[in-house]
Protein backbone atom coordinates (compact mmCIF):
# COMPACT_ATOMS: atom_id res chain seq x y z
CA UNK A 1 0.00 0.00 0.00
CA UNK A 2 1.41 3.27 -0.98
CA UNK A 3 -0.20 6.99 0.11
CA UNK A 4 0.97 10.31 0.60
CA UNK A 5 1.82 11.32 3.87
CA UNK A 6 3.70 14.52 3.82
CA UNK A 7 4.16 17.28 1.45
CA UNK A 8 6.05 20.08 1.73
CA UNK A 9 4.65 23.80 2.05
CA UNK A 10 7.24 26.70 1.22
CA UNK A 11 6.84 29.13 3.91
CA UNK A 12 8.80 32.74 4.66
CA UNK A 13 8.55 32.30 8.18
CA UNK A 14 8.03 29.44 10.57
CA UNK A 15 5.84 30.91 13.39
CA UNK A 16 4.03 33.30 10.72
CA UNK A 17 3.04 29.96 9.16
CA UNK A 18 2.12 28.39 12.42
CA UNK A 19 0.07 31.34 13.50
CA UNK A 20 -1.85 31.22 10.36
CA UNK A 21 -2.39 27.26 10.28
CA UNK A 22 -2.65 26.57 13.67
CA UNK A 23 -4.54 29.28 15.17
CA UNK A 24 -6.80 30.41 12.30
CA UNK A 25 -7.48 27.28 10.40
CA UNK A 26 -7.18 25.80 13.62
CA UNK A 27 -4.78 22.31 12.41
CA UNK A 28 -3.12 20.56 14.79
CA UNK A 29 0.58 20.86 15.32
CA UNK A 30 1.78 18.12 14.81
CA UNK A 31 5.68 18.42 15.15
CA UNK A 32 7.91 21.41 16.09
CA UNK A 33 11.79 20.33 16.19
CA UNK A 34 14.38 22.17 16.05
CA UNK A 35 17.47 21.18 13.39
CA UNK A 36 19.60 23.87 14.23
CA UNK A 37 21.25 26.21 11.94
CA UNK A 38 17.82 28.04 11.89
CA UNK A 39 15.94 24.91 10.69
CA UNK A 40 12.97 23.19 12.10
CA UNK A 41 10.84 20.35 11.22
CA UNK A 42 7.57 21.38 11.63
CA UNK A 43 4.38 19.74 10.80
CA UNK A 44 0.82 20.10 10.81
CA UNK A 45 -2.45 18.94 9.56
CA UNK A 46 -6.18 19.50 9.15
CA UNK A 47 -7.97 17.58 12.80
CA UNK A 48 -7.80 13.86 11.88
CA UNK A 49 -6.60 13.75 8.64
CA UNK A 50 -3.63 11.23 7.38
CA UNK A 51 -1.62 14.01 5.42
CA UNK A 52 0.11 15.95 6.72
CA UNK A 53 1.92 19.47 5.45
CA UNK A 54 5.84 20.47 6.54
CA UNK A 55 6.00 23.81 6.30
CA UNK A 56 9.52 24.80 5.01
CA UNK A 57 11.26 27.66 5.47
CA UNK A 58 12.48 29.28 2.61
CA UNK A 59 16.12 29.22 2.21
CA UNK A 60 17.71 31.53 -0.39
CA UNK A 61 16.49 33.61 -3.48
CA UNK A 62 15.34 30.82 -5.58
CA UNK A 63 12.93 29.25 -2.75
CA UNK A 64 11.90 32.52 -1.21
CA UNK A 65 10.46 33.57 -5.21
CA UNK A 66 9.05 30.23 -4.92
CA UNK A 67 6.75 31.16 -1.93
CA UNK A 68 2.78 31.45 -3.10
CA UNK A 69 3.75 30.33 -6.64
CA UNK A 70 4.73 26.89 -5.89
CA UNK A 71 2.02 25.63 -8.60
CA UNK A 72 2.62 28.22 -11.18
CA UNK A 73 -0.48 30.38 -10.08
CA UNK A 74 -2.89 27.63 -10.26
CA UNK A 75 -4.86 25.80 -6.88
CA UNK A 76 -2.54 23.32 -5.29
CA UNK A 77 -3.97 22.99 -2.73
CA UNK A 78 -7.18 21.09 -1.68
CA UNK A 79 -9.07 21.34 2.07
CA UNK A 80 -11.99 18.79 1.61
CA UNK A 81 -14.67 19.37 4.16
CA UNK A 82 -17.43 18.01 5.46
CA UNK A 83 -19.96 21.21 6.27
CA UNK A 84 -18.87 23.47 3.50
CA UNK A 85 -20.73 26.61 4.86
CA UNK A 86 -19.01 25.84 8.50
CA UNK A 87 -16.23 25.74 7.57
CA UNK A 88 -16.55 28.95 4.81
CA UNK A 89 -18.04 30.91 7.69
CA UNK A 90 -15.36 29.98 10.50
CA UNK A 91 -12.36 31.00 7.96
CA UNK A 92 -14.06 34.11 7.43
CA UNK A 93 -14.41 34.76 10.77
CA UNK A 94 -10.75 34.07 11.02
CA UNK A 95 -9.76 36.55 8.75
CA UNK A 96 -8.90 33.77 5.67
CA UNK A 97 -9.03 35.64 2.21
CA UNK A 98 -11.47 33.95 -0.34
CA UNK A 99 -11.35 34.72 -4.26
CA UNK A 100 -14.89 34.28 -4.88
CA UNK A 101 -18.08 33.71 -3.25
CA UNK A 102 -19.19 29.63 -3.18
CA UNK A 103 -19.99 28.19 -5.97
CA UNK A 104 -21.98 25.30 -6.38
CA UNK A 105 -21.24 22.76 -9.06
CA UNK A 106 -22.48 19.55 -10.02
CA UNK A 107 -19.02 17.57 -8.45
CA UNK A 108 -19.56 19.51 -4.74
CA UNK A 109 -19.73 22.80 -2.88
CA UNK A 110 -16.37 24.98 -4.00
CA UNK A 111 -14.37 28.25 -3.08
CA UNK A 112 -10.75 29.30 -3.75
CA UNK A 113 -9.00 30.77 -1.12
CA UNK A 114 -5.38 32.15 -0.49
CA UNK A 115 -3.09 31.80 2.82
CA UNK A 116 -1.51 34.55 3.77
CA UNK A 117 1.99 34.24 1.99
CA UNK A 118 0.00 33.48 -1.39
CA UNK A 119 -0.69 29.69 -1.99
CA UNK A 120 -4.04 28.92 -3.54
CA UNK A 121 -6.26 26.59 -2.20
CA UNK A 122 -9.91 25.20 -2.49
CA UNK A 123 -12.20 24.42 0.31
CA UNK A 124 -14.50 22.08 -1.13
CA UNK A 125 -17.41 19.56 -0.10
CA UNK A 126 -17.57 16.88 -2.57
CA UNK A 127 -21.45 15.98 -3.37
CA UNK A 128 -23.14 13.29 -2.41
CA UNK A 129 -23.23 10.37 -4.69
Amino acid sequence: MQRISLFALVVPDYDAAIEFYVNAMQFDLIDDTDQGDGKRWVVVAPKGAETRILLAKADGPAQSAAVGNQTGGRVGFFLETDHFERDHSAMLAAGVTFEEAPRHEDYGSVAVWRDPFGNRWDLIEFAKT
